[in-house]
Parts: structure tokens; C-alpha cells; sequence
């Protein structure tokens, strides 16, 4: 029979972690006399990462004294102590490879059901002082597992554990932490998991990412959808970067421009997907590092050639150049098309919503609609200051025209004094939430936005307040993306710099989207960490190769790893926080 060794609480608090503050619960101590256990929490318990850890379906997390004695002989550690893993429940018996999510337990005056594996983070390795811990927990098949509330009572550590229900298809936590995390996502297993009732949403959708890609185009890249959606996309064309002509430069507006890209063999370039963007490497200064740029692509998907579209920023060193010194038949340095802002497809309804230069990946997408002359009712909403700030208008509106069920909506700022409301542009304004009501557009539709800073912190929200489904909200942002540093307190945004002290000597490695190139010092353990010391944003949570949280496009050079993942990335991407650089780096960052 199993039994509850001990019932472990704790609240959230601050600690001291590699210099910076990290808020957490995961410290819990093992308390005496019996503790009401309620459907979020027990009494006197809390979580600091509500994102990750907590909530309905994992109130109560479970360890076991048998994983215990295993990582005291694996670690050679004699120093435990109950909670030692962040649990609240120390149990003898109920172990992963046996239990079933699903399962159901009562302890005390409590009912339980077995609901997901723990998801690891790097603070349980911060808690054991065993940075490898989140990767040795899913690899040694030992993650723990959650539980949900179902009759709310009093539990007392000495209690017995009586089952008083089976999950249906007879799923371990094992197994499925194995599904999700370890390589090899059988198609079949995948659906009989999806059938568990007890599953936590979380895991759920995280398990029909899987499935759907399991489900998609045979012969598509290793990759798991269901920990980095964006690894779902097909490979890229090729590998780093290689040299395309300039076959044509065309004005779009007083400050836009398009670039038409063509093969220097002549021959049709591979196609790419509508909304995806196109890195270039400049040399405006052969004694300094190349500028690294990325734009969207605006042309027809399926074309010969390529068509970037890009702005003359007031500052900006990469578009300056291209304007000035850039000619018919010059060669660039272009990586193939990458980037998971891309169309669906399917019936329903498709809102292509931007503002100024981010009218280009979903004028791709339009392209792309157009050519087919789909059914599906479009609107084109877009935003800009006046007319001659309106790039595309001609081409756009052709377009439109080619669809039979098209809707479009222009917005001028700021119109000058000879745009005609009515002709050039239909309202006065910016796209606001107010306007998208008035509009009426459709609750079930798919949207793409795309814009400056400004618009992509207030349209999404906006399109919320118009009852979109926020699943189907996609966005796409010009520059590097938001961080996600989970529990960190003391995080800001702060201009990205070269790290601190002498310049690395090791390979360079180009942020991208930073826009900084720096040389690689071996004194950092990752490019995880180097980022990190350029003020960077990063992604990230277990920090040892296993939730793929950090998942980022290599655009060229190789990389080593260290610790080694738990399962690849996809062909064409790197995990920053478990690898090194072999070579000069370019990466989506």
C-alpha cells in the first residue's frame, strides 16, 4: 500500500541566483499535523511562476522516496530532505512508470486525479544545486507528477494512499513525459493520449501540435511542434547564405523600396512560403563586421525570383546603404527564407492587418490568395500616415480585386491635403479597437498583424476586445522579440551592447534581429549566456536541452553541444542554452 511520507509547503520567495534575482516556491519544508489541501493550493503552499507551475490541474506536485535513493546514488548525494524536489506530497510507492494520468487517489479526506508530468525547469536545478537536473529528470524517466483536486480535505503525512480509480488507456507519467519530451512521437500513442480526459490543457495542446504534425507533409524536418510550434515549418532551401543578383530595385513609396532577388545561375529559386522574410549580409565596411538584416518577402509566393521590401529608416546603416549604393545586377549575401508567420490554410475568414513597412509579409500572403481566387472572404486593413507614405496601394487593390469575397479598409493618420477620403483611403485615424467593432469583422477569422512597435503592442489586444479567438491572432515583429525569462525579478529591457571587458577572440556571432555582431569567449557556457551578457532577449526556462523554450533559427555556422539535448532541434535551428559555436554564428535573434 502506499503511503504519504510528508506533506511539504512553502511560499514564493526571493533568492540569489548567478547575480540576479529569482522569485520562486519551489523551496518547500515538510510540515506535521494534518493540512487542508483546496482545489488551487494547500494551506500555507504557493507558486511564484503561475505561467508554469499551479492552477487547477497542478495543485499538488508528487515525488517519490524510490527516485529519491536513485539520485542519491547517481549524484552521491546524502543531503536530502523532504521537498528536496519541490513536491508537496514525498510518497512510498506510486511511482511514474506505473501510475496512469488519470488515476485516482484518496488520501485522507482528499480525492485526487493524476493530470501531467512536471513540467521541468531550471529551478529545480536551482533548488538541488544541479543545473543538469531538469535534463536528468525526463532522460532517467523520473519527473514527478501533478494532481488535481476533486474533493477538497484534511491530509496528514503517515496517511495511506488508496486507489479508488483507473485512468482511461492506461497511460504512465512516463510514458507520456517520454511523448512529449524524448525523440520518437508515435502517431498512435500520440492519439490515445489526446483521449485522456484527466490531461491538462496544456499538455493536450501540446500533444496535438504532435499530432498535427505527425498528421502533416511526409518527409518534413525533425522537430518538436509540440514544445517549438515554429519547428513544425519546412526546412530551409539551403544552408547559411549564398550570393543572389539584384535583378531589379523599384520605388514603393517616398521611403519604401523592393528589392527582386534572382538566382546568378538564372535558375527558379526554391519556393517559399507566403509571410516568410529573407536575412542579407552587408559589407558597406570591409575593416568592420558585416550588418545582418532581415526583411519580409512581399512577392508572389512561388515566383522565379524573390521581392524584399524595405524601409529607409532615418538611421537606419543597413537600408541607407541598400538605397544609395545598391544597383541592377549587384550580388548580396542572402540565407534562405525562414520564419513561422506564415498562412493557413483553410475556409475560414483571413484578416491581413498592418501598418506601414508591415504590410509586406501579408501582402505575400494576399498574393498568395489571389492566385488562387479563394473563396474565403478577405479583408485588408491598413494603416499609414498619408499617400505618399502608402506603398502597394495599386497593387494591392488589383488584388483584392481578383477575390470574390474581399473587403478592404485604409487608414491615413494624418492625410495630406490631396488624398481623397473615399478614394486614396476610407477613415481618418489609426486601426483602433473602437473602428474593429464598427467594422464587423468576422469573429471566427484568422488574423496576421504586422507593424511598427506601437501597433503591435496595441492592436492584438485590440483585436481581442473584437472577440477574436486569440489562437487564431498571429503576429509577426520586425526586430527581436519579447523575452521570456521565467521568475526572474529584476529583468529590464535595456539597448543590446558587447558584453562587459575584452572582446571575445573565439568565432564571431551575429544576433540578427539585435543587430550586433561579437566575438565568442569560452568563459560563457553557452550562446544562451552570451546573449544574456549583451542584454539579447532571449526565450528560455529549463536551460538544459529539454523544453525547446529557446529554440532559435542558426542562419549559418555550426554549433557543439553541452550538455546534450534530450531531443534535436529542428533542421536549421539551434538551442542557445545548451550549445556552443564551432564557427562564426548568424542567429534569428
Amino acid at each position: 500500500m502506499a503511503k504519504l511520507l510528508a506533506v511539504n509547503v512553502g511560499l514564493p520567495k526571493d533568492v540569489s541566483w548567478q547575480g540576479r534575482n529569482v522569485h520562486t516556491g519551489v523551496w518547500k519544508q515538510p510540515v506535521t499535523g494534518p493540512r487542508m489541501v483546496r482545489r488551487l493550493n494547500i494551506d500555507g503552499d504557493g507558486q511564484g511562476d503561475l505561467a508554469g507551475h499551479g492552477g487547477e490541474y497542478r495543485a499538488v506536485l508528487v515525488y517519490q522516496i524510490d527516485s529519491y535513493r536513485h539520485w542519491q546514488e547517481r549524484l552521491g548525494r546524502d543531503d536530502f530532505v523532504y521537498g528536496q524536489f519541490g513536491e508537496n506530497f514525498t510518497v512510498d510507492g506510486l511511482p511514474d512508470d506505473e501510475v496512469c494520468v488519470g488515476d485516482r487517489y484518496r488520501i485522507g479526506e482528499a480525492v485526487f486525479e493524476v493530470t501531467q508530468p512536471r513540467v521541468t525547469c531550471y529551478r529545480v536545478g536551482l533548488r538541488m544545486d544541479e543545473p543538469r537536473m531538469p535534463s536528468l529528470l525526463v532522460s532517467h524517466r523520473r519527473p514527478g507528477f501533478y494532481l488535481r483536486v476533486l474533493t477538497e480535505g484534511r491530509v496528514e503525512a503517515g496517511e495511506e494512499i488508496v486507489k479508488v480509480g483507473s485512468g482511461p488507456e492506461g497511460m504512465t507519467v512516463a510514458e507520456i513525459d517520454a511523448l512529449l519530451y524524448l525523440p520518437g512521437h508515435p502517431r498512435d500513442q500520440l492519439a490515445r493520449a489526446l483521449r485522456i480526459p484527466a490531461l491538462s490543457p496544456g499538455w493536450k495542446g501540446s500533444l496535438r501540435a504532435l499530432l498535427d504534425q505527425a498528421d502533416g507533409v511526409p518527409g518534413k524536418p525533425a522537430g518538436n511542434a509540440g514544445l517549438a510550434p515554429a519547428s513544425a515549418g519546412p526546412p530551409p532551401a539551403w544552408d547559411g547564405f549564398r550570393p543572389l543578383r539584384v535583378a531589379r530595385v523599384d520605388a514603393e513609396s517616398t521611403s519604401v523600396f523592393s528589392l527582386t532577388l534572382a538566382a546568378v545561375d538564372g535558375r527558379p529559386l526554391p519556393e517559399a512560403l507566403p509571410g516568410q522574410f529573407l536575412t542579407l549580409r552587408l559589407r558597406p565596411d570591409t575593416a568592420a563586421p558585416p550588418l545582418i538584416r532581415s526583411y519580409s518577402m512581399s512577392g508572389p509566393p512561388g515566383a522565379a525570383c524573390y521581392r524584399i521590401s524595405v524601409k529607409q529608416e532615418p538611421e537606419g546603416a543597413a537600408s541607407g546603404y541598400l538605397r544609395a549604393h545598391l544597383r541592377a545586377g549587384d550580388v548580396l549575401d542572402v540565407a534562405a527564407p525562414r520564419g513561422a508567420f506564415t498562412l493557413e490554410a483553410g475556409d475560414s475568414p483571413v484578416l491581413l492587418v498592418s501598418a506601414g513597412i508591415g504590410a509586406t509579409p501579408v501582402l505575400a500572403m494576399l498574393h498568395a490568395l489571389a492566385a488562387t481566387r479563394a473563396a474565403r472572404e478577405v479583408w485588408w486593413l491598413y494603416g499609414t500616415r498619408d499617400g505618399t507614405e502608402h506603398p502597394f496601394a495599386r497593387e494591392s487593390r488589383d488584388l483584392l480585386a481578383r477575390l470574390p469575397n474581399a473587403h478592404e479598409h485604409v487608414f491615413y493618420s494624418r492625410p495630406a491635403p490631396g488624398d481623397r477620403q473615399g478614394v486614396d483611403y476610407a477613415t481618418a485615424g489609426r486601426i483602433s479597437a473602437d473602428l474593429l467593432r464598427r467594422l464587423r469583422v468576422p469573429r471566427a477569422a484568422d488574423a496576421y498583424l504586422c507593424g511598427p512597435p506601437a501597433f503591435m503592442r496595441e492592436l492584438p489586444a485590440a483585436l481581442a476586445s473584437s472577440e477574436l479567438v486569440p489562437a487564431h491572432v498571429h503576429t509577426e515583429i520586425f526586430g527581436a522579440g519579447p523575452a521570456l525569462t521565467p521568475g526572474l525579478t529584476d529583468v529590464s529591457a535595456r539597448p543590446v551592447h558587447p558584453p562587459e571587458g575584452p572582446p571575445g577572440t573565439g568565432p564571431s556571432v551575429s544576433f540578427a534581429r539585435s543587430g550586433l555582431t561579437v566575438g565568442w569567449d569560452s568563459a560563457y557556457g553557452s550562446l544562451l549566456e552570451l546573449a544574456e551578457a549583451c542584454d539579447v532577449p532571449t526565450r528560455w526556462s529549463c536551460r538544459t536541452g529539454v523544453c525547446h523554450t529557446c529554440e532559435s533559427g542558426l542562419l549559418s555556422g555550426a554549433v557543439g553541444y553541452s550538455p546534450e539535448p534530450v531531443e534535436p532541434p529542428a533542421e536549421g535551428d539551434v538551442l542557445i542554452c545548451c550549445s556552443q559555436p564551432r564557427e562564426d554564428l548568424v542567429l534569428d535573434l
